[in-house]
């Protein structure tokens, strides 16, 4: 998934995390899994195509896809980022 949203310029980069636990309800009951973090760089207006692929590719019924609002950066980052994805 990482790199398959790189290589159609969908994201710029994609961090994936250290395996991580996770607890949350589901069905009427606690589950518990161990799940990977992406942390994928792209631009606002390419989040309705970036979900788009993530709900193609994971496994799960309901996936957590979220977008954090980005308050300050690194100038000569975020121009790299506007550069390397698609317009």
């Amino acid at each position: 998934m990482a790199r398959g949203l790189v290589e159609r310029r969908l994201a710029a980069c994609v961090t994936i995390s250290a395996l991580a636990r996770s607890f949350y309800w589901w069905e009427g009951k606690v589950a518990e899994d161990e799940e990977f973090v992406l942390m994928i760089k792209t631009k606002q207006e390419l989040y309705s195509r970036v979900e788009k692929r993530i709900r193609e590719l994971h496994p799960y019924d309901l996936p957590e896809i979220i977008a954090v609002p980005l308050v300050k950066g690194y100038k000569k980052y975020l121009d790299w980022i506007g550069r390397e994805v698609q317009s």
